[in-house]
Parts: structure tokens; C-alpha cells; sequence
């Protein structure tokens, strides 16, 4: 998305702050369900812009979706997060930081496949889509890092 393009896909709105960048944004916010969903279109929208594949724009909904979920249920409503999603050439990249290192992601031992589970499976759906996703620290607490590969290039590798 280029500096000089038309206004956001979202106004500012407080706890929802949008930083354009090429191919993609970063957005400091405040966790709630419509910031989520605003989110969730911002990416559509940027990674279609670049270029990206529906499939592709599809799963990265889904993983900051995920992401941002599971910052929710470990920090509570309104805890102040950075999301960053980005087109690059293998695909997207998909950062999410949240401000406390110490609370790492963990697994709950949920099968995908679990019909009568309503929660649990977040961390089984990134290894899916985005496999070899880590934590880093970060200066602002810890960063869950996702790279997507494009499905056009999935299916090259098949």
C-alpha cells in the first residue's frame, strides 16, 4: 500500500492506530472484537492488492485471527497488541507482539479434529498453515512469528 493511496480501509478510531507500509501494514490496537474484525480486512485487502492468493489471504485471516485470540484469552479485552502482516515473495509474513515475554504460547492437547471442542486448537491450526512459527522477545514484550507460503507455490513444491 503506497503512502499517497487513498485513506485506510479503517478510520482511526481510538485504540486502533494503522501504519501503512509497502505491501502490507502494521496496526498498533487495542484487542477488541471489531478491531479484530477490522484487522481481519485490512488484510484482505492489502494482500489482495499485492497480489496474494485467496487461499492464501484466507489463512492469513485465520492466523491473526488466531493470534489475536489467544493474546485475548491470555491477557484479557483491550490489552494493547502490534499486528503486522506483510506480502513478500514466498508469500506473507504475519507478526503479532504482545507485552509480556513470559506468557509463551502452549498447547492444550486439542485434536483438529475434536468436534465437541470449542477452543484449543490455535496452535495446531499455525503449525498447519504456517509451519516453523516461533516467539521471539521483543522490545515491547514477545513477537509470535508466522510465515505463509503462497498456495501457488505450495502446489509448485507438490
Amino acid at each position: 500500500m503506497a503512502r499517497n493511496e487513498a485513506a485506510p480501509l479503517t478510520p482511526a478510531t481510538p485504540g486502533f492506530y494503522l501504519r501503512p507500509r509497502p505491501r502490507g501494514f502494521a496496526v498498533h490496537l487495542n484487542a477488541t472484537p471489531q478491531h479484530l474484525r477490522d484487522v481481519r480486512a485490512l488484510t484482505a485487502k492489502v494482500l489482495t492488492a499485492a497480489g496474494i492468493d485467496a487461499d492464501t489471504v484466507e489463512s492469513a485471516q485465520l492466523v491473526v485471527s488466531e493470534l489475536v485470540g489467544n493474546a485475548v484469552r491470555a491477557f484479557g479485552d483491550w490489552v494493547p497488541l502490534v499486528v503486522e502482516v506483510r506480502a513478500v515473495p514466498f508469500g506473507v509474513s504475519v507478526n503479532v507482539h504482545d507485552p509480556d515475554p513470559r506468557r509463551l504460547p502452549r498447547r492444550r492437547g486439542v485434536a483438529l479434529d475434536d468436534a465437541e471442542a470449542e477452543s484449543g486448537r490455535g496452535l495446531s491450526i499455525l503449525d498447519l498453515l504456517a509451519p516453523g512459527w516461533r516467539v521471539a522477545h521483543s522490545p515491547i514484550g514477545k513477537q509470535v512469528r508466522c510465515r505463509l507460503a503462497r498456495a501457488d507455490c505450495e502446489a509448485a513444491r507438490a
